[in-house]
């Protein structure tokens, strides 16, 4: 019975052995794959982000066409209804832009930052100090904080 008892005794430890090696093979699998998933949920947000930005880069312009068109709204029409119905699209607009987190990036009275900003020109500026943005000649965008357009501005020396 010893010998018989040692025996079983062997097999047992030698399952264990394999019991614990197959088991820890499916925890590493198990988290071979949690990462690949992750990786994979990770990548088709960066294509989402991607194909976002894109699609705005389109849009952006002519949101910026829209704005400047409403800076050319005579005084005299600016109380008309048909005004008051364009000034709410453009509110819409930007309301529309910020629910996909786009804002607008800071230019007039900022200091230059060259990521964020395009300098169009560099001038002397009476009243305004170095590297201060005077002027802004083409708005600039962020999404998410992230430029995907930079705002193009005149910066006094």
């Amino acid at each position: 019975m010893d010998k018989n008892f040692k025996k079983i005794k062997e097999e047992l430890e030698l399952v264990q052995k394999q019991s614990a090696e197959h088991l820890a093979g499916w925890q590493r699998a198990r988290a071979d794959y949690s990462n690949l998933k992750k990786d994979f949920e990770k990548r088709e947000m960066e294509i989402v982000g991607f194909a976002n930005a894109m699609f705005m880069a389109e849009v952006l312009p002519i949101y910026r066409h829209f704005k400047l068109a409403l800076k050319h709204i005579p005084e005299d029409q600016k109380k008309l209804e048909w005004v008051k119905g364009i000034e709410l699209i453009g509110k819409q607009f930007k309301d529309f832009l910020a629910r996909h987190k786009i804002e607008e990036i800071k230019t007039v009275g900022e200091k230059f930052d060259h990521n964020i900003h395009e300098a169009v020109a560099h001038e002397e500026k009476e009243g305004a100090d170095s590297e201060t943005i005077f002027e802004e000649v083409s708005p600039g965008y962020l999404l998410d904080g992230k430029v995907i357009m930079p705002a193009k501005v005149r910066v006094a020396k």
